[in-house]
Formats: C-alpha cells, structure tokens, sequence
C-alpha cells in the first residue's frame, strides 16, 4: 500500500462526525413535533407520545413513510413543508455523503498514486525507518537532495505513520518482497538504501533488488556484524557499512585522541563547521599532483575506486577523476592547504 504524505482527517472521526449530525438532526426534528403534536394524527387517534414523535421523525427523514402518523392541521403541514422537508433531504445528504467521500477520495488517492508514478525517477529507495534509516533521509536532506525523490518502504505500522507524517511518500510492505519493490519502481531508482534492523533481511532485500534491477542499481547496505559485510557484498551490494564496527572504532578513537572524535563528527555534520565534499576534476588540474592545489584534497577517485594520496608514489590528475576534499561549511568556501 502507498502511502503519499497529505494531511487529512480520519477515517472514524469523519465517521463519527456525520454519525452526531444524523443524530443532531434526528432529535432536532424529534422535537419540532412534540412541540406540535396536536397537529398530528396516528391510525389510533389516541394523540402522539415521545416514542410515536421518534418513530414518526425516523421514516420521514429515511423516506420510509408507512403513513400511520399524519399531520391534519394547516401548522402541522407547514412545518412538515418548510422544515421535516428540508431536514430529509440534509439527512440523506450525510448518510450518501459518508459513501460518496469514501469513494471520491479513492478515486482522488488513485490519481495522486499514478500522477506520483509519472513523475518518479532516479529516486533513493529506503527500507526501514528506524535509527538508521531516519539518519540516511536526514543525511540526504541535509545535502540538499529533494524529498520529493525520496521513497521509504517500511513494514511497520507506526513507522508507516512517522514517515508519512513526515512528508515522505511511503510504502507499507516487506521490502524483501518483489511486489512491494515494484511500487517503489525500483528498476528506475537512482539507489537503494537498506537500513533494516536484522543483517538477515538485508541480505534478502539485497538479493531481491540485484534479481530486479539486473544488477545496474547502486545498492548501499548497513549491517551489525563484521562477518556478514561479505556475504551482503556477495549477494550484490556495492557498499556495505558495518554499524557495529564503525562504532566500536569511533569509541577507541575517543579513548586514544578525544580531539580526533570531534574532526570526524564535524566533517561528517553538513552545514556546520568543515565538511567532505566532491567535484570532478577541472581541466586546467589535469596533470597536477593533488597537493599542488589549493583546495585540500584528502583522496582521488578514479573509475570507481579510492587512490590514496599518502606513499612515495606521486600521483597526478587524470581526466575523469573525482577530488575529494575539505570544504568549509560556515564560510561556504573550500579548505586551502
């Protein structure tokens, strides 16, 4: 089920809105003719009790009308003409309007669903919305990545509702499902974020997409433990972080150089102090060593893979490669050496 971020009323208390009105209008109308009683007339002219008002208010506002209970005097007639009137037709108004609206905001949320369709491509698909899935988004909003492209697939309903909530266009399903997959159009995405609890579902997950997508979706993964990195990049993703890992080595850092800890927390925090960034290399920086530049570039990437700047190989630019380097957030401008 797609879940597009909108902000409505629910379900039962729409319900129990138009249940108090039918009510409201039901004892409004009860009233009217107890006021009026004398004017009515029942088959055992015996005169109208509250009960007789109440049956007589319930078939003239649902249309039944047996005829039983009448009204003879020209008061009566003209009540029943300016006002029992106008209340029927307002209380089939409510009862067919509950219908009508659920039907109308299914063929609305249809239309949303297919123009939503229409316009997704080279979107990020995360799975799970937990801790880490919750990071990613706000890694990538930071980055300036639209939330529009950004599609969360969650099998938990209070996950469903918090990602909804929070502007995310989002599917409830198990995302080691092909089908649910599919509505997130992962065979058009630009990524695949898997941000599950359990290594097991991401590496389940991981193998559904690569089945999907042949393989040509880049597939970025997270898992616990060390020994199931492999597995996961055997199954075909393309990143793998271990959370535990990671963890463990940032704690050992903070216990040896407590300084260190803050760099690493600032360059990896956009918009605050430094940050890592990465642009292509310009022409006029073909041929150059890194070092040579002015902007502080702490790695080379070429076709793929990370080159290390350190060592007594000098390394020069080649056309195609991507710098990266330190930036400075606050004063908007690249770090110089």
């Amino acid at each position: 089920m797609i879940h597009l971020p909108r902000v409505r009323q629910g379900p039962l208390r729409a319900l129990a809105v138009r249940l108090a009105l039918a009510i409201a209008l039901v004892l409004i109308t009860v009233l009217i003719i107890y006021a009026d009683r004398d004017g009515y007339r029942d088959v055992n002219e015996d005169g109208l009790t509250l009960l007789d008002c109440f049956y007589y208010a319930v078939v003239s506002l649902s249309t039944t009308g047996y005829g039983d209970i009448t009204p003879v005097t020209p008061h009566a007639r003209l009540v029943n003409v300016l006002v029992i009137t106008p209340a029927r037709v307002l209380f089939l108004i409510i009862l067919v309007g509950t219908t009508l609206e659920v039907l109308t905001d299914q063929y609305r949320n249809s239309l949303r669903v297919s123009r939503w369709r229409r316009k997704l491509k080279d979107h990020v698909i995360v799975c799970g919305y937990g801790t880490k899935g919750r990071a990613a988004i706000n890694a990538l909003l930071e980055t300036g990545y639209d939330k529009s492209r950004i599609v969360v697939v969650e099998n938990r309903t209070d996950g469903v509702r918090q990602a909804a909530a929070n502007g995310l266009a989002t599917i409830e399903g198990n995302a080691t499902r092909s089908a649910v997959l599919n509505d997130a159009d992962v065979k058009n995405c630009k990524a695949v974020i898997i941000a599950t609890d359990s290594d097991e579902a991401s590496v389940l997950i991981t193998l559904t997409v690569r089945q999907l997508t042949a393989g040509q979706v880049r597939i970025i993964a997270a898992v616990r433990e060390q020994e199931n990195a492999a597995l996961l990049k055997q199954s075909g993703a393309h990143h793998v972080i271990v959370s535990s890992a990671t963890a463990g080595r940032l704690l050992g850092l903070t216990t040896t150089a407590p300084p260190l800890i803050d760099v690493v927390e600032d360059l990896l925090t956009p918009g605050q102090g430094m940050a890592l960034a990465m642009r292509s290399a310009e022409r006029a920086e073909v041929g150059r060593n890194p070092r040579e530049l002015r902007t502080l570039v702490v790695a080379l990437i070429r076709r793929g893979k990370v080159l290390p700047l350190g060592g007594e190989q000098a390394l020069t630019i080649d056309t195609g490669d991507m710098l990266v380097y330190i930036r400075d957030e606050d004063a908007g401008v690249d770090v110089a050496v």
